[in-house]
């Protein structure tokens, strides 16, 4: 079989070899019986894989059942699978097949299989042991002969680890793996679903399609793509229908990316990493600027050695620490010396948090930089759309 004429008989766009290796894992596996798992992400074209499984099989003229078992309510979830008897419960006024009946001599997919509850996971687990099934209301087993391809974006070893979800199912659905490429992983892949995406779209709307410029090219393939090929096409067709220019610059491209761009290769922790590095270079530069201010002190304390009219020109936040520096045998007059012990008592009873010493930080870099957001996230060492999400967070009024 030629992966190039299943590639255009099923739509799909790709050079990458990951791609070329899950499709040649579909093809072989296709004319067997076994079950299949297909894993990926959300948004990688998982869907694909259970079709071209079912057209290259000895059931390829029998039926194809797609069911989303994430879409379906946890108390009738059973019944859609395996079908109920009349009087089954309440508004079962009728026999019904499931799916599992109505698929018999074909192919039916799980999409979501990790959303199934556990009682219907252990009647999923007799039908691919056995081939048996009982409907919902009945004591009659009946059988079925259907090849099961299952689905997943979550990771099934950890919900077994979690007890959400049976190890012998799991190895029974994976019997053979079909691993789906993220995006990202496919880089040279990605400038050619955007035209194909541009193209659908301007031939459908009749209107000239839109192409990127070197630059902003280049920021496609290095964006991250956490949505994968259907977020890939959500901004194909967004910037087709509003844009009016038909060349898309690095400026334009980048409002519709909603995330940072990254060529990490972390999911789930991406933007949390992006928020701890900002974080913690602003608490680098907050002790910067401590260890300058407690130089600066020392240099007014040995300054004022020769006579003591420190409280006139010293802030009365750093009185205190002053009163701390000076020598024991020197004195302070009384009022400033009680001033600053007021002063100290106060700071220690209500210490400053992490979200005060943020605020106070970033307020100080905004005025240093005439409210310039740009200049004052090169200051505190963060990106713009990080400083604008903490502006938000922490309440600061511009």
């Amino acid at each position: 079989m030629d992966i190039l004429s299943v590639k255009q008989r099923f739509g799909i766009i790709g050079n990458s070899e990951l791609l070329n290796r899950a499709l040649e894992v579909a093809l072989r596996v296709a004319p067997t019986d076994l079950s299949v798992l297909v894993t990926g992400e959300s948004g990688v074209g998982k869907e694909f894989f259970p079709q071209i499984i079912h057209a290259y099989s000895a059931r390829k003229h029998n039926k194809y059942v797609a069911v989303n078992c994430g879409a379906i309510p946890e108390g009738t979830i059973d019944s859609e699978l395996f079908g109920h008897e009349k009087g089954a419960f309440t508004g079962a006024i009728d026999s019904r097949k499931g799916y599992f009946e109505e698929a018999d001599g074909g192919t039916i997919f799980l999409d979501e299989v990790g959303e199934l509850p556990l009682s219907t996971q252990v009647r999923l687990l007799r039908v691919l042991q056995t081939g048996e099934f009982i409907r919902v209301g009945s004591a009659k087993v009946q059988k079925t002969n259907v090849r099961v391809v299952a689905a997943t974006n979550n990771n099934l070893l950890q919900a077994i680890a979690d007890g959400r979800f049976r190890e012998d199912l799991y190895y029974r659905l994976n019997t053979v793996p079909v691993q789906v490429p993220a995006l990202r992983e496919r880089p040279e892949d990605i400038y050619l679903l955007f035209r194909k995406f541009a193209s659908d779209v301007a031939v459908r709307y009749r209107m000239p399609a839109i192409t990127l410029d070197a630059a902003a090219r280049k920021m496609l393939e290095e964006y991250y793509w956490r949505g994968n090929i259907r977020q890939l096409k959500n901004v194909a067709e967004q910037i087709s229908a509003i844009e009016q220019t038909r060349e898309i610059s690095s400026d334009i491209l980048a409002r519709y990316l909603t995330e940072r761009p990254t060529s990490s290769p972390s999911v789930a922790g991406a933007m949390r990493v992006e928020e701890m590095n900002s974080e913690r270079e602003l608490l680098y530069k907050i002790l910067f600027d401590m260890r300058n201010d407690i130089k600066e002190l020392k240099q007014m304390v040995m300054a004022s050695r020769g006579g003591y009219g420190i409280a006139s020109h010293v802030p009365s936040s750093h009185r205190g620490e002053i009163a701390a520096l000076l020598p024991s045998s020197h004195s302070m007059p009384a009022e400033d010396y009680a001033e600053s012990e007021e002063v100290f008592e106060e700071e220690v009873v209500r210490p400053m948090s992490k979200a005060d010493v943020q605020r106070d930080q970033i307020v100080k870099a905004l005025r240093r930089n005439g409210g310039s957001r740009r200049a004052a996230a090169a200051e505190l060492f963060m990106s713009e759309r990080t400083l604008y999400r903490k502006i938000k967070e922490l309440g600061i009024e511009e």
